[in-house]
C-alpha cells in the first residue's frame, strides 16, 4: 500500500544533504549559492526502458551509474564541468528499501564528483513495469568552444561497455523470453567517459565530440554541417557479443547502427598528428582511429562490422 506521507522522506533528505557543500556551490535552507561565474550548460536524460531490467534484478547501483553517465557524457561534449543535479525517480511500487538504495547510490556517485543534489522528486507509478531515474544535470564551462567536426581531422572512437542505455525497446522485442541468458549485458552500466576525458580534451586540438547514444551514428549529422564522416570497418573496436547476437536475430545493418553503439560509445575529432598521443593518454580506455571528416554533403558513411556492407545516413 502506497503511503503518500513518504515516511522515508527524512532519510532521503539526509542522504542528499551529504552532497550539499562542494567547491562550486553551497546550499542553505534549500537556497543554492554558486561560487563561480561561468557560462552554463543544462541537460536532462534518464535510463528509459532499461529500468525494467534494473527493477527486476534490483541492480540499483548500475541504474544510478546509467543515469549519471547519460548526462555526464553529454556535458562532456561541450566541456562542461558538472556541479549540480536534480533527480526524478519513478518506481512501480512503494518499496522503501529500493528507494533509499537508489538515492543512497546517487548521493555516493555525486559525492565522488563534487556534484550537489539540489532537488528531486520520488513518484510511485503502479502502471509501470520498471523504474525510471531521470536527472537534470547542470554544468559550467570555463572555456566554451564550438562542438563541431571539421574537415581534415580524424575520428578517434572510444570503446563502449556494451548496450549502455539505448535501444532497449528494440532489445526487449527481439530477445523476448530469451532475455534471461543476457541479463548481465542488460544490466551492465553505461561507461562514464567524462571522468577520464574532461580534463584531457583541453590539452589537444579537438574539433567535435559525440556521445553515441539514442540515434547512434546518425547523431553525427547534428555536428558536421555540410561535411561527411567516413567510418571504416578496419579498426579494433569490435561490437560485443550482445550486438552480434542481436544482429543474428534479424536486425539489419542499417538499423543496428542507428539504434546501438555497436562497440563505440564516444568519438572525438582530433588533428591527425595528435591522435596517437591522445589515444595513449586516455588509457586504459580502449580507443582507436575509426575514420575521418571529409568534404561532402552532410552524410555519415560507414562500413558495417557485421558484414562487408556499406551504410549511408
Amino acid at each position: 500500500m502506497y503511503n503518500p506521507t513518504k515516511p522515508y522522506k527524512d532519510e532521503i533528505i539526509k542522504l542528499t544533504k551529504q552532497t550539499g557543500e562542494t567547491p562550486y556551490i553551497s546550499i542553505e535552507g534549500g537556497i543554492v549559492s554558486k561560487k563561480f561565474n561561468y557560462p552554463e550548460y543544462h541537460h536532462t536524460d534518464g535510463i528509459g526502458t532499461k529500468g525494467v531490467y534494473h527493477w527486476q534484478e534490483r541492480t540499483f547501483k548500475n541504474a544510478v551509474v546509467d543515469a549519471m553517465a547519460m548526462n555526464l557524457n553529454d556535458l562532456l561534449m561541450v566541456r562542461a564541468k558538472p556541479y549540480a543535479v536534480i533527480d526524478h525517480l519513478f518506481v512501480p511500487e512503494d518499496d522503501e528499501n529500493a528507494i533509499l538504495e537508489l538515492v543512497g547510490n546517487l548521493s555516493e556517485e555525486c559525492g565522488k564528483r563534487d556534484i550537489a543534489i539540489t532537488g528531486g522528486e520520488t513518484a510511485v507509478h503502479d502502471n509501470m513495469e520498471g523504474l525510471e531515474l531521470s536527472a537534470t544535470m547542470l554544468g559550467f564551462i570555463k572555456n566554451p568552444k564550438p562542438n563541431k567536426f571539421e574537415v581534415g581531422y580524424v575520428l578517434v572512437g572510444i570503446g563502449s561497455r556494451g548496450l549502455h542505455s539505448n535501444g532497449f525497446t528494440k532489445v526487449r522485442k527481439v530477445l523476448g523470453s530469451d532475455y534471461e541468458k543476457y541479463i548481465n549485458d542488460l544490466t551492465k552500466p553505461t561507461a562514464i567517459y567524462s571522468d577520464s576525458l574532461l580534463d584531457v580534451v583541453e590539452d589537444f586540438n579537438i574539433k567535435g565530440m559525440q556521445h553515441i547514444t539514442g540515434g547512434a551514428y546518425t547523431k553525427f549529422k547534428d555536428l558536421i554541417g555540410g561535411e561527411d564522416i567516413l567510418i571504416t570497418g578496419d579498426h579494433k573496436l569490435e561490437p560485443q557479443k550482445i550486438f552480434e547476437d542481436l544482429y543474428e536475430r534479424g536486425i539489419p545493418d542499417e538499423e543496428m547502427y542507428k539504434t546501438f553503439n555497436c562497440g563505440i560509445g564516444f568519438a572525438v575529432g582530433i588533428s591527425e598528428p595528435e591522435a596517437d598521443e591522445f589515444i595513449s593518454k586516455i588509457k586504459p580506455l580502449k580507443s582507436d582511429i575509426i575514420g575521418e571528416i571529409v568534404k561532402g554533403s552532410g552524410k555519415i558513411k560507414l562500413e558495417s562490422k557485421f558484414t562487408d556492407k556499406k551504410i549511408e545516413y
